[in-house]
């Protein structure tokens, strides 16, 4: 990787994956291992985001619904 080249982008390895159950929920998994699962209305609104979606902005959307995304502040905090 030269210097004037960004580093990609943390989600392009694509670490998340989910699942539609016979019973309308979504299990997403991040890196094999199940991480949370949506039912209900909650189920639907992640299904129509990602269904339209884009590899990176499906990659997104899963990590948001699982909480497991940088904010940016993670290593700042408590920090003086």
């Amino acid at each position: 990787m030269s210097e004037s080249e960004p580093p990609p982008h943390p989600l392009a390895a694509e670490p998340f994956s989910y699942r539609l159950q016979k019973d309308g929920s979504v299990r997403i998994a991040h890196q094999g291992r199940v991480v949370t699962t949506l039912t209900g209305p909650a189920a639907a609104r992640f299904l129509a985001r990602v269904d339209a979606a884009d590899p990176l902005t499906a990659q997104l959307a899963m990590a948001k619904a699982t909480g497991q995304f940088k904010r940016g502040n993670e290593r700042r905090a408590g920090r003086s």
